[in-house]
């Protein structure tokens, strides 16, 4: 008999989950976050954790009067802060993975089957995400499709993942360093990834969000990402470093063996790669890979894309054989003026 608490990907295999709801105010998002996942979630999951991080007495009545078997909520004493929340209602779970979810997001649909079924096919992923509203700008069909289904990607991001809940734990989770939020995830990320462990979005699942509901986009909100920014880029300089790769007609197929495990080093370590080419291309390799057109307006608004913000910025500029002579030293040109790297690949 099939157990209704349970997600089944095989006939031997099955997964339970508990879902964490970490709640800061925002009583309207956080009731439709609730319902959603009782509407198409429920007979999938053991329990749903909810931990009111102190918010104020209109959310705090909401939950109370959330009436079902499976929501559990804690209300904090203080306000902890997005980590310390996740966390706590993590360690109170005993399923053997947790869909934490932001309390501003929505189900629109049950994507734990699809998600669960990455998970038992790849041993090595320890986090998977359904696709926000956000992911649209990307085009799916692009990204290589890793065992299970799922496009790699080297930078976590917190609004919605399914995770092996023993390994979470077992790294500590979020580091409370990053106080009441932004970039605890990416951190998380980033040591996951040194022990081996990869990351993944799914692009057939979709969780609405609705972004800065806590916080909102003002002076505290602006005031708490440039701290944790910085926290996030002292630690791992090597996140900043952003490469601008020019080609004339490669593919992905064709680069070398050892330009492939540059790139691949350069993405695992948080940075990205703007591959300029003549020709679209048809396969990238993950979410931190991306392909610009060989138009001098395109290459100029990346460049300057990133003046402001140094982790936006390019730091370098790999050239591949076939390129113009005018794009060369155009290139170089402006390498030399503002001290970047350049480097030319052989064939």
């Amino acid at each position: 008999m099939k157990d209704p608490d349970r997600v089944v990907i095989s006939q031997s295999v099955t997964f339970s989950v508990d879902v964490v709801i970490p709640v800061y105010n925002s009583p309207v998002l956080t009731k439709r976050c609730i319902d959603s996942v009782l509407t198409h979630l429920k007979e999938s999951i053991q329990q749903i954790c909810i931990q009111d991080d102190a918010s104020h007495v209109e959310t705090r009545t909401l939950l109370d009067d959330c009436i079902d078997a499976k929501i559990h909520v804690h209300h904090a004493e203080k306000n902890q802060g997005y980590g310390r929340s996740v966390n706590d209602a993590v360690a109170r779970c005993e399923a053997d993975l947790v869909l934490v979810l932001n309390s501003d997001t929505e189900i629109r649909e049950n994507f734990l089957p699809k998600l669960c079924q990455a998970l038992q096919e790849d041993d090595k992923l320890a986090i998977i995400s359904p696709i926000h509203d956000a992911f649209f700008r990307h085009e799916a069909s692009r990204y290589q499709r890793q065992t299970g289904g799922y496009i790699t990607t080297y930078r976590f991001q917190g609004y919605g993942f399914l995770v092996r809940r023993k390994l979470f734990l077992a790294l500590g989770g979020f580091d409370q360093q990053f106080g009441r939020g932004y970039y605890e995830d990416t951190d998380l990320g980033r040591r996951l990834i040194a022990q081996g462990w990869r990351l993944g979005v799914h692009p057939d699942c979709y969780l609405h969000h609705e972004g800065g509901a806590s916080f909102g986009r003002g002076k505290e909100y602006r005031a708490l990402v440039a701290r944790n920014r910085a926290l996030y880029f002292s630690r791992y300089p090597d996140a900043q470093r952003n490469i601008l790769l020019i080609s004339a007609r490669h593919t992905l197929d064709n680069l070398s063996s050892e330009l492939k495990d540059n790139l691949d080093k350069v993405m695992q370590q948080g940075g990205s790669v703007y591959w300029v080419t003549s020709s679209p291309l048809a396969q990238l390799s993950c979410l931190q890979m991306h392909t610009i057109a060989l138009k001098l307006t395109e290459v100029i608004r990346l460049i300057l894309k990133g003046r402001s913000r140094l982790d936006k910025r390019i730091s370098a500029f790999w050239i591949l054989p076939g390129v113009s002579l005018i794009w060369r030293i155009l290139l170089i040109g402006w390498a030399r003026l503002n001290h970047l790297e350049v480097k030319n690949w052989p064939g």
